[in-house]
């Protein structure tokens, strides 16, 4: 029998994690990266012996795979992914191929336009505080496919993102959380709405009777699209606004879960998360513990004693009165609402980055609320200077540095400065990682 040919296209930390797990599981593996790769995962596809190519693509190599694993950042209008199609090649996400390996291990698979990494991040501590062995794997950090091939695991708690569920075929989570849906990402959906919608109930395609499906029964685009899919999974709404006889509901500022046999009831001020958003990610996060049969004391210690996470409304430090928090991690319009919606101090806000179809009137209401002052930080501005020119005064800088200089010089004394760009990062910066470290680093030096 010869050896099934796998391509790699794309060598950040999915594909490489992908080429790593075929190469174990006998395939013969070629990674190609129309870029060049970081040193990390030059080092490592060279230390397990694994052929890579940079800065181009062998079209007869690829052409000649039995199966290509994508990288969830190449969208499906790229030239080799259409020729790819053309030959009928079968095309899946690193996830997909995890999953393959994955044994009889439990998957609790996250998806939402926003919060899922905090959710995600939750779950996780919720089974680490239970005593579980779990690992956190997918859009959140470590390679699915590389924990399944270095160190498996009999749970992973999986954050995902609608470019990952895109190319999957027979993934299945044990228990999937859909936490909302919002438009974002709408320039690889073709700028439809429902394409992207599609895109993200594909969590639950694979799920049985024996599976469970997590959703936010108040999100509209949700429950307005529910029935076009059918889901066969047990299905446990979250809700603010109804009573549910399963799932999780929030009343009177008291989270009542109801899954199992133990009823787990606990008051929103014992939340380590605040702000409403939050809410229903410890929500979605409680119900998903119940489904494993963690006990209630401790999933109440877990929701009390998490650490909120580094980009995502992290105090930085307060600079001669003035506070400063990064949110970088909102990278589209609805996560800087949310923000907004958070904030309790007149705030000097810094947007900006690379548009992806941003439509900013929906921060119009939180910016007459409660901005005094917007400070741009990006390559090209002019989209934001003409939402909110005439409403607030508008600054527009190319720099983290200038960023912070600007707003520290628009703010006063009780005043916030809020990072929170609702655009990606790629002008400007590698990632919004590295946004929301340059953007700390100036402010410890102020």
């Amino acid at each position: 029998m010869t050896e099934k040919k796998l391509v790699v296209l794309g060598g950040g930390e999915s594909g490489v994690g992908a080429a790593l797990l075929a190469q174990q599981k006998g395939y013969s593996v070629v990674l190609m990266d129309e870029g060049s790769l970081k040193e990390v995962y030059r080092k490592e596809l060279q230390a397990a012996g694994i052929s890579f190519m940079e800065q181009g693509v062998d079209e007869a190599a690829l052409l000649a795979a039995d199966e290509v694993v994508k990288s969830p950042g190449i969208p499906e209008k790229n030239a080799w992914v259409k020729k790819l199609r053309q030959k009928g090649i079968p095309v899946i996400s690193e996830i997909e191929l995890a999953y393959r390996y994955k044994g009889d291990s439990k998957i609790i698979a996250i998806t939402g336009s926003n919060g899922k990494s905090t959710t995600t991040s939750l779950i996780y501590h919720i089974c680490k505080v239970a005593g579980l062995d779990a690992a956190l794997v997918g859009n959140i950090g470590y390679s699915f496919a590389k924990q399944v091939a270095e160190d498996p695991k009999p749970i992973y708690i999986a954050e995902i993102s609608s470019f990952q569920l895109d190319d999957i075929v027979t993934f299945r989570p044990d228990v999937s959380v859909l936490l909302n849906i919002t438009e974002d990402h709408l320039d690889r959906y073709d700028y439809k709405f429902e394409n992207y919608i599609r895109s993200k109930f594909r969590i639950a395609m694979n799920q049985t009777e024996a599976d469970f499906f997590i959703y936010n029964e108040d999100d509209e685009v949700i429950t307005d699209h529910l029935q076009q899919y059918s889901i066969t999974a047990n299905q446990l709404p979250i809700t603010m606004k109804k009573e549910v006889t399963k799932g999780g509901q929030i009343k009177e500022n008291e989270l009542q879960v109801k899954t199992g046999n133990e009823n787990l009831e606990m008051s929103v001020y014992d939340f380590a998360l605040k702000g409403k958003h939050n809410q229903y990610n410890t929500m979605a996060a409680c119900v998903a513990g119940s489904t494993m049969d963690i006990r209630k004391n401790k999933i109440r210690e877990a929701v009390q004693t998490f650490q909120s996470l580094e980009h995502r409304m992290e105090p930085v430090a307060t600079v001669r009165g003035v506070e400063f928090i990064n949110d970088s991690k909102a990278t589209n319009v609805n996560s800087t609402w949310y923000a907004l919606e958070s904030m309790t101090k007149p705030t000097v806000l810094v947007l900006g980055g690379v548009d992806k179809g941003n439509d900013y009137d929906l921060l119009m209401d939180g910016v007459k609320e409660k901005v005094k002052a917007i400070v741009c930080m990006g390559t090209d501005n002019s989209k934001i200077v003409a939402a909110f020119d005439g409403v607030v005064p508008v600054i527009s800088t190319d720099s983290a540095e200038a960023a912070v200089k600007a707003a520290f010089e628009a703010a006063t004394v009780g005043d916030a400065v809020l990072l929170s760009p609702a655009c990606a990062s790629f002008d400007l910066f590698r990632n919004y990682e590295d946004r929301g470290t340059q953007f700390k680093q100036t402010v410890m030096s102020l």
